[in-house]
């Protein structure tokens, strides 16, 4: 079942004196972040209060209401921010990270399946999928060419793989 509120990011410190605060989104980008209206605490339990949202040296300062200190501030730091997922449209074939991890991977042409979506890590150019099978670990570049369909209604991912990705008895755990 899907999350209705997902982690956006976490409060990591003040911004000058009059209370905002520094996020560092977990989302696509602090402008992602900034076009929402809302954010919430306490895994959505919580409107957060969100009066302000601008982008500022690659991180999102956000100002809520009730938060005009330094010292209220600091007591904020840490906190999760959650998004609503009704108030994010999502571009066709694009998915929310929550909602692919899981997945089964399997070939997009054989149907032979190589593991379980554990991760999804950073990449400088893009994304890589860490695929779990057992004891087994795999790394596979998220690049389009090189996926066919993400399918999260039917738990499935298809790959297409070059020779030699899965090949190797993966690395050992």
């Amino acid at each position: 079942m899907k999350k209705q509120f997902l982690e956006a990011g976490k409060i990591v410190r003040t911004h000058g004196v009059r209370g905002d605060l520094v996020v560092e989104c977990w989302a696509d980008s602090p402008e992602f972040v900034k076009k929402l209206k809302r954010l919430y605490f306490n895994e959505g339990k919580t409107d957060a209060g969100l009066l302000s949202s601008r982008v500022h040296k690659g991180r999102l300062l956000i100002k809520l209401q009730g938060v005009d200190t330094v010292e209220q501030g600091d007591a904020l730091r840490g906190r999760v921010l959650y998004l609503d997922r009704n108030d994010v449209t999502l571009p066709e074939g694009e998915f929310f990270l929550q909602d692919i991890i899981g997945l089964k991977a399997v070939d997009g042409e054989t149907g032979q399946e190589y593991g379980v979506l554990a991760e999804v890590l950073p990449g400088v150019a893009n994304g890589i999928y860490r695929i779990v099978n057992g004891d087994k670990e795999y790394l596979f570049p998220a690049v389009p060419h090189m996926v066919k369909k993400i399918d999260p209604e039917a738990g499935v991912i298809q790959l297409l793989p070059i020779p030699g990705i899965f090949d190797d008895g993966g690395e050992e755990a």
